[in-house]
């Protein structure tokens, strides 16, 4: 079982790693970018190594797109979509992860699919004949999407559950001690309070202006 994770400049550190703390115990991992070497999350305070470039990784049976604020440069046709295209159609999963699922959508691979992403871009997927649902994680066909961030854990469970069975999954799960129990009901827009919805949606890099995307500080 191979599992390709794709890096670019300024995707979001647990995006990557969240799926990757799951599926490593189920799989070989590779990450992979355009070129090799150190790749650096959003805040620039830390960086993954893609030991492999994208021709290098043909035909992985897991296929992980990361979001964060370098998915942006991610949109247009390139190296990028053409490698997403070329995996996918081999591939068994193809997966995103927050505003991953942008990108997948963009390189046409979910178009008249339903998918999820962060709650503030949900709302860019129709431009791309995608139907957005809220779900934290959505399966649809050979193609999973996860909502924002720490989302990306409960995709990668998901996904060994169905790679490998519950049990496995499960002892994932009990290995990693994943228990989630926040100090606040904060973590949806449905339950944190609107002042912080509304500052957070003010500062997002999904600002739009009739058709034109302008970028924000989030």
């Amino acid at each position: 079982m191979e599992i390709a994770i794709l890096l670019f400049d300024r995707f979001t550190a647990l995006d990557a790693v969240g799926p990757y703390e799951v599926l490593s115990r189920i799989g070989s991992v590779r990450f992979v970018g355009t070129e090799t070497g150190p790749v650096r999350t959003d805040n620039g305070m830390l960086a993954l190594s893609a030991d492999a470039t994208l021709a290098e990784v043909g035909a992985p049976d897991v296929v992980v797109v990361p979001g964060g604020p370098g998915q942006t440069e991610q949109m247009t046709d390139g190296p990028v979509h053409e490698w997403l295209r070329a995996v996918d159609a081999g591939s068994t999963w193809t997966t995103a992860v927050c505003t991953g699922s942008l990108v997948l959508a963009a390189a046409g691979l979910l178009r008249g699919r339903r998918a999820t992403s962060h709650w503030l871009a949900t709302d860019q997927l129709p431009r791309y004949g995608v139907t957005p649902t809220d779900e934290r994680v959505v399966v649809d066909g050979k193609y999973v999407t996860a909502a924002g961030v720490s989302a990306g854990i409960d995709m990668g469970l998901a996904l060994a559950a169905r790679i490998a069975g519950e049990d496995a999954a499960r002892t994932v799960q009990l290995g990693i001690e994943y228990d989630p129990q926040p100090p606040f009901d904060a973590g949806s827009p449905h339950t944190a309070p609107a002042e912080i919805v509304e500052r957070l949606r003010a500062n997002s890099r999904f600002v739009l202006t009739g058709d034109a995307e302008q970028t924000g500080s989030a």
